[in-house]
């Protein structure tokens, strides 16, 4: 970052694995919390995550690792959180509001905070004393395993404080990677839950056997699905189709990549939710989300029929089969 600003990144799974390897090839030093000294074994010896996209090779010498969340904290100026939203409270709880005061923190979650209800930026705001102008979002449309094969790709990076945005976006571009800035803190956040919730819809559709003519019209009217809500929850001038939005829900809908397709898949093959989550191994984001933005929109009231069906599907045990016909009705 510019102005020798000191940047860690909070986690070692697929994303933060990736966003250490992004940053490690333009900062001198970035700091790492990794939850298990046995990792950070690993990757000193060999230079590679063991446990997740293994493929993403680091200069060892550009890390500071350490299992010591202090440590990692106190020793940065900006902050990355890239840990699964079901575990972020966990790992957050550990921390004093005063070992966050005056250091920016970027969420790289893409989830809701299930013991809140809140997106990551409100609970930092409400439970950890980080103002709004110290936040920002690193966003898609972008999977990690690409970025471990180094195949070109783009974030977005929102910050209401567009040189901080710039600044990230500059620690984050590369040869392989590319950053456009918004200041949509809330939007980009939502949008990044929500895609995830119809990411884990259009793969129980693939489970049942719908085809691509029908995922189409699924991710047409998800976007428009997404619209709605966001301008509920953050009425602001904002274009939906820009790549945070639309670009993001794309990919996760459609690429196999993705571990909320993934799960869908399998729950639409008939697996159980939890047959699905300890067969992949991976938190699907979607699973969480869902519920909480179906208990949000009890108050917004926004028209979500994609969101309602995957509720109703993974919460409800309402059969796929019946429900994604349900669905096919009201997508028309």
């Amino acid at each position: 970052m510019s102005n020798g600003q000191r940047i860690a990144v909070v986690g070692a799974g697929s994303w933060g694995t990736a966003l250490v390897k992004l940053l490690s090839t333009t900062q001198e030093r970035v700091g790492w919390w990794v939850r298990k000294p046995t990792t950070i074994e690993h990757i000193t010896k060999y230079g590679h995550n063991p446990d997740y996209i293994s493929a993403a090779q680091f200069d060892v010498e550009r890390l500071s690792m350490d299992s010591d969340i202090h440590k990692v904290v106190r020793d940065a100026d900006v902050l990355v959180l890239a840990v699964p939203s079901a575990f972020l409270k966990g790992a957050l709880d550990q921390l004093d509001n005063a070992e966050l005061a005056g250091k920016t923190v970027f969420s790289a979650v893409k989830g809701i905070v299930p013991e809140t209800n809140q997106i990551v930026g409100e609970y930092l705001f409400q439970h950890c004393g980080v103002a709004e102008t110290d936040f920002g979002v690193i966003c898609g449309p972008c999977h990690a395993e690409e970025v471990a094969m180094e195949r070109l790709s783009y974030l977005t990076i929102a910050c209401l404080l567009n040189d901080r945005a710039q600044a990230m976006g500059e620690a984050l571009n590369g040869r392989f990677m590319k950053t456009t800035l918004s200041d949509d803190i809330y939007g980009t956040e939502y949008a990044a839950i929500l895609k995830n919730v119809v990411a884990v819809c259009a793969g129980i559709s693939v489970g049942l056997g719908y085809g691509d003519n029908f995922r189409a019209v699924l991710v047409s009217r998800a976007i428009q699905e997404i619209a709605r809500f966001v301008k509920a929850v953050h009425p602001i001038d904002r274009d939906i189709n820009e790549p945070a939005y639309l670009g993001d829900l794309l990919v996760t809908a459609y690429s196999t990549f993705s571990r909320n397709r993934e799960f869908g898949t399998m729950v639409g093959k008939g697996y159980s939710v939890k047959a699905a989550q300890m067969e992949m191994n991976m938190v699907a984001e979607g699973y969480y989300a869902v519920k909480c933005v179906h208990e949000i929109n009890q108050k917004l009231k926004a028209d979500m029929p994609i969101t309602e069906a995957t509720y109703r599907m993974l919460y409800e045990r309402m059969a796929p089969g019946m429900e994604m016909r349900l669905l096919s009705d009201r997508l028309a």
